[in-house]
């Protein structure tokens, strides 16, 4: 079980700290490393819980596994308004970790949710991740900046006459924007919501 000198000095747990965690003598890791004998069934199981493997990779039975990638930390914003690049905000209120691979897709950035009119699907207090795109497909979710002041978070209904804003919860009306509107006011697009964190789930 030579494997098990890699996977102890990539943790930097000495064979005597690994000995005592074990119960056995240092003398026996020793052994185990060299492959002069191996551990029980039982005390496989407990290596392979330090080390994070299975015990089929320990009896070299399985290839070594590939690192997880580090994910990607992103600021969850209080507030976004026109003209302020994300970086100069200063109301951060947290920071949410997004995947290599989502972060490969585009920008993104959390957006702590103010207000009912999503509810049930997005309560107030939750955290939804925005990938930053200046259009989005009908039937997208959306954050909309309207008058370059603050944003809304609503489902987005396009048509030839201009978008309609939906919110989720019946007890708000729909808001229908033409395309006159939508230029003068104007009606500004910051970008998809990807995902949704609630922080409010019992």
């Amino acid at each position: 079980m030579k494997i098990l000198k890699e996977l102890r000095k990539n943790k930097k747990i000495t064979q005597a700290r690994l000995a005592e965690m074990l119960g056995v003598s240092r003398s026996t890791i020793s052994m185990w490393e060299i492959d002069e004998s191996q551990p029980d069934n039982d005390t496989l199981v407990k290596i392979a819980g330090i080390f994070d493997v299975s015990t089929d990779f320990l009896l070299g039975q399985e290839p070594k596994p590939t690192p997880k990638r580090k994910g990607i930390k992103i600021p969850v914003l209080g507030r976004v308004q026109a003209g302020i690049p994300f970086d100069a905000i200063e109301e951060i209120l947290d920071w949410e970790e997004i995947s290599p691979e989502m972060a490969a897709t585009g920008e993104h950035f959390g957006l702590r949710v103010r207000g009912q009119s999503m509810e049930p699907r997005i309560l107030e207090g939750d955290v939804i991740i925005v990938r930053k795109q200046e259009d989005v497909d009908s039937g997208d979710t959306a954050i909309v900046l309207v008058n370059g002041y603050e944003a809304t978070v609503k489902r987005i209904k396009k048509s030839e006459d201009g978008i309609a804003l939906i919110p989720n919860n019946p007890a708000f009306d729909t808001i229908f924007y033409s395309n006159r509107e939508i230029v003068e006011l104007p009606v500004q697009i910051l970008g998809k919501v990807v995902e949704l964190r609630g922080k409010n789930r019992f």
